[in-house]
């Protein structure tokens, strides 16, 4: 096994206003077949702004970026500083046409690279088996 890895975008963020959507590039429009069956999508993206050593070397945040909450280790949050900058959003689905997808919102910037897009599925987890701290 190797210690390091390579991913290259298959698309970008773009917003403009209420217009948010995802650019695929066209080497990865195919994998589009089919989408547009599903409400919502989860988009994988890369923080790219933070893509610094100083970031990735950051283990620990107040969540939210809120001093209030307690000091908590990023894997227990979805902070944008971590390790690997890899950012999830589950996203409601507008429309995909022509290499584009069209989606409500996401808590990513523009041009944001997208790094993999995958179909939501509802789980079976029902909410009474979900736990969350209580700073959420």
């Amino acid at each position: 096994m190797t210690d390091t890895f390579q991913g290259h975008p298959i698309g970008w963020i773009r917003k403009n206003g209420d217009d948010v959507r995802i650019d695929i590039g066209r080497a990865f429009q195919d994998g589009l077949l089919g989408l547009d069956g599903f409400s919502h999508i989860i988009v994988f993206y890369w923080f790219h702004g933070n893509d610094n050593p100083d970031d990735r070397a950051t283990l620990r945040v107040h969540p939210r970026k809120n001093p209030a909450n307690p000091l908590t280790g990023v894997f227990a949050t979805h902070s944008p500083v971590r390790p690997n900058l890899i950012g999830i959003s589950t996203c409601r689905l507008r429309a995909v046409t022509d290499g584009v997808i069209r989606i409500d919102k996401i808590d990513a910037r523009d041009g944001s690279p997208v790094i993999d897009i995958k179909c939501y599925i509802p789980d079976k987890l029902k909410p009474s088996e979900i736990t969350v701290p209580d700073w959420m």
